[in-house]
């Protein structure tokens, strides 16, 4: 387009914008932007209450009904020419208002429109919306904030209370409608209810913590003797890498030691001194004497284990006086992870450091890094500026020219976490940051599917180069085939252009041009890469195989899904049938498997020596030899109640490293407890906190049956009759559909990391051993020795109390505060804490005032008190408990 053309069409849009009719849309838009929303869910089991579920389209035949209500404080409103989009991850099936109607445009986005029968909206009065959901709304964040309005030629405004990350600005408390069936046996938490399950915990004297350690070691000799490092360490660290070195320095500046002062701490790396299964990356001898500090690693990643164990000693506040002692240890996995998707919704470069800092200190080696998806793509790439000009971000473009659609609360602007990405610069620091800390980065390009941020951002390349005359090179990286008409739907509710297409051979030229440029970044880091995970999950149509039968088309009005207008990922597209056609795949259901296998070739080729995806990726691999790389890792990601308990061994049978991340334990999206009032996803449980991560084994999954419950409360029970080699390693996940900040993500991942890296780190003497056809039946301890992980447990838990969550406060983490457990007993106030140590204060007078609670003398109290958590400087709060006499 030459300039003449772009001034005449700047020209053009201007005296549209400044017309009478685009002054009175504007005007209706500005109006509507005041009102206050609200919306109240009202029966999360309607279909007990007379609703036809199915017959609306909604799969499982489950439904809610909510009410959306629009408060118009100002003049009345008449204009039909307004629309309110809005984000909503569950499909709408019907609205019980006939002035309005609601439309899905992609993904999570809805629009909201009046129709022909639509009277206004009166002034100083309330309309009311009835809509159903599909499935439930059991937590505050299923209701997603940045609702806006807007109208042809105008200007899109949010709807101002729902521009807050404060949910309860504009979402009724959920209340009652906390269960997803009638007889969900989980337990709501309430002050009593925590305060039951805290019941078994106590806070322990200091001195019974003394001399321990997080992760735990295998072998630890606590001697009488302290050491005061008050007047600070000589840092005797030759054999440390520079980087590392510095690394330490700061961790000692961090909790007040100085490393210029009088004890010696000599480091040295002598892999003959360790055998067996010690001989091990990671493996470390420790001894503390009263007049120096030994730290000897089977190599540089021991050595900085070893000092993070004596850092570990240290109190959080206080004179930094440490035990003497000899410690052995050795990790029990090789791949101790924590996955981060920045895809969904960006965090920063500052949190993503932060988090290294702190896997450091938990000796967690591996950062899987997600680097794109459906709704963003967050890594500058040299050549293909629309992958971050587009692709990383979102506003109200309905046509996608210049950003992606908004999603997941982003709304209309480009100013918040729905945007942002990573330049080169960024990415070679994290990295270098990373390694410093015996940290591997594993970046995470997700493919075939959730891939739309990338293949709009080379639909937008496509036009660019096209409309120069340089088709060759606008056909280059296209990824979708323009002859591909096949109607599918993923899980997340994108259309074809969610799913890049494996038969062409652009795409192929794609990747290969990623991996390339993202291992040049390793290089000019000075970090090799190492392992690339391909992602390669849910390449399928929800639609199909999920209980959906034929029903009426979506045009409708109601959102339903006629099956057997719905095609399988790629089933119409020319290249992919021609391949089917000539053998070289079986059928459209092995091409994600296949481009697995493609890509594999591609990172072989690059000198990478693994390959990673997540497991349904690749299910229709022979087994791991197929593929072109040294290794294949698999993060196995089956719940354990719908049957991974027996499948993850599949996998390991065949070859794959299989890296235990099983959502219902190890998402740390998922909430922290059963209440309305937590944040995230509940797919695979409705809670994980870190007494339950805690209690996990990971190396003999059946086992978790005796200690553990489906997600709606019921017991389970496991037994598998195949071998288990055993597994590779452990991840913990955070996906980040709902946790659109930094601070949301650090509440997510903190303090539960802690008890990720514990198992990691670190096998339970009360883990048993695999056993082929031992079955183990929930709500029945036949093997397990609860007497000895509940002792563990409180250990643990007051370490974390009492120690660490100081040393996050300092470190900066916005870590969550456990709400307190409490209740009145003769006319006094009993609390306790899932963290024994953490500070909690109470109110008497509905919290307009706080008093710190002392559990030795406990207050006397009438009528309903108010209970929290305070972090130790007192900046920070939990939420409230309400405490009835």
């Amino acid at each position: 387009m030459n300039k003449l053309s772009l001034s005449l069409l700047a020209a053009s849009v201007l005296a549209l914008l400044n017309s009478p009719s685009a002054a009175a849309s504007q005007q209706t838009v500005d109006q509507i932007s005041q009102f206050t929303l609200n919306y109240t869910v009202n029966d999360n089991h309607a279909a007990l209450h007379g609703t036809d579920c199915a017959k609306l389209g909604a799969d499982w035949a489950s439904c809610t009904k909510a009410t959306i209500t629009l408060a118009n404080n100002g003049d009345a409103v008449t204009d039909k020419s307004w629309t309110i989009y809005f984000h909503s991850i569950r499909r709408i099936l019907q609205v019980e208002n006939d002035q309005f109607k609601v439309s899905h445009i992609m993904g999570d986005l809805h629009k909201l429109e009046p129709t022909d029968k639509f009277t206004g909206f009166p002034a100083g009065q309330r309309v009311e919306i009835p809509i159903i959901n599909e499935y439930w709304q059991l937590f505050i964040t299923d209701i997603l904030p940045r609702w806006y309005v807007t109208a042809d030629h105008a200007v899109p405004r949010i709807i101002a209370n729902t521009d807050t990350e404060e949910l309860t600005q504009f979402v009724t408390p959920l209340g009652e409608q906390w269960k997803r069936t009638p007889d969900d046996k989980n337990i709501l938490m309430t002050a009593q209810t925590r305060f039951d399950k805290n019941s078994d915990l106590h806070l322990l004297d200091s001195r019974t913590l003394r001399g321990q350690i997080i992760p735990t070691p295998l072998e630890t000799h606590i001697y009488k003797q302290d050491v005061d490092l008050s007047r600070g360490v000589t840092l005797q660290l030759a054999a440390l890498a520079a980087p590392a070195r510095q690394a330490i320095e700061s961790r000692f500046a961090l909790l007040s030691v100085k490393t210029d002062g009088d004890y010696p701490i000599r480091g040295e790396i002598a892999p003959r001194a360790f055998g067996g299964k010690e001989a091990v990356s990671g493996a470390y001898h420790l001894n503390v004497g009263q007049k120096e500090a030994v730290v000897t690693g089977y190599d540089q990643a021991g050595l900085f284990y070893g000092l993070q164990s004596m850092l570990s000693m240290m109190p959080g506040e206080g004179a930094p006086v440490i035990a003497t002692l000899d410690a052995k240890d050795a990790p029990r996995f090789a791949y101790r992870g924590i996955h981060l998707d920045v895809g969904r919704n960006f965090h920063s470069k500052a949190a993503v450091l932060r988090l290294l800092e702190q896997m450091a200190a938990y000796k967690l080696n591996k950062f899987h890094f997600h680097l794109s998806d459906d709704e963003g793509w967050r890594l500058e790439i040299p050549g293909l500026p629309e992958l971050t000009d587009v692709g990383a971000k979102r506003c109200h473009d309905l046509n996608e020219k210049t950003c992606l659609l908004p999603q997941l609360g982003s709304g209309p602007d480009s100013d918040n976490n729905g945007s942002g990405y990573f330049t080169r610069e960024d990415y070679i620091a994290i990295l270098k940051y990373a390694g410093a800390r015996q940290i591997e980065v594993i970046p995470e390009i997700d493919m075939p599917a959730h891939a739309r941020a990338a293949i709009i951002a080379m639909e937008a390349r496509y036009e660019r180069l096209n409309q120069q005359g340089k088709t060759q090179e606008a056909e280059q990286y296209r990824l979708l085939e323009p002859g591909d008409i096949s109607n599918t739907t993923g899980v997340q509710y994108y259309n074809r252009t969610g799913y890049l297409n494996p038969c062409l051979p652009a795409s192929s030229r794609f990747v290969d041009k990623v991996i390339g440029e993202i291992q040049q970044m390793h290089k000019e880091a000075g970090i090799p890469l190492n392992t690339w995970h391909f992602g390669g999950d849910e390449a399928k149509n929800i639609y199909l195989g999920t209980g959906y039968t034929d029903r009426a088309k979506p045009e409708d009005g109601k959102g339903v899904i006629d099956q057997s207008q719905q095609d399988k990922p790629w089933a119409r597209s020319p290249a992919c049938q021609r391949m089917v056609k000539e053998g070289s795949v079986a059928d459209v259901e092995h091409l994600s498997s296949y481009f697995g296998i493609e890509v594999s070739k591609l990172v072989k080729a690059h000198g990478i020596t693994a390959m990673q995806a997540w497991q349904d990726g690749l299910k229709d691999a022979k087994d791991a030899s197929t593929f072109g790389t040294d290794h294949v890792n698999v993060n196995f990601w089956d719940t354990l109640y719908w049957g991974g308990f027996d499948t993850a061994n599949d996998w390991a049978n065949k070859g794959f490293r299989v890296v235990v991340s099983n959502p219902d334990y190890l998402y740390l999206d998922f909430p922290n407890e059963v209440n309305p009032e937590e944040s995230g996803y509940y797919w695979g449980t409705r809670f994980s906190d870190e007494r339950k991560i805690f209690s996990f084994a990971p190396d003999n999954l059946p086992q978790n049956a005796e200690t553990s419950v489906d997600r709606d409360g019921n017991a389970f029970t496991a037994k598998s009759d195949k071998a288990w080699p055993g597994a590779y390693g452990l991840s913990a996940q955070l996906w980040s559909e709902v946790v659109r900040t930094d601070k949301q993500m650090e509440y997510m991942i903190y303090p539960r990391m802690i008890s990720v890296a514990e198992r990691a780190w670190h096998r339970a003497g009360w883990e048993q051993d695999y056993q082929a056809g031992r079955e183990y039946k929930g709500g029945e301890t036949h093997f397990i020795d609860v007497t000895a992980m509940n002792r563990e447990w409180e250990r643990f838990a007051n370490l974390v109390g009492q120690r660490e969550l100081t040393k996050l406060e300092k470190a900066g983490i916005q870590y969550r505060l456990p709400v307190p457990g409490a209740r009145v007993l003769n006319g006094k106030l009993l609390v306790n804490s899932a963290l024994p140590g953490t500070p909690v204060e109470y109110s008497l007078d509905n919290g307009q005032s706080w008093q710190r609670y002392n559990d030795k003398s406990h207050p006397e109290v009438t009528g309903n008190i108010r209970v929290r958590s305070v972090s130790i400087d007192g900046q920070r709060v939990s939420r409230q408990a309400v405490v009835k006499e």
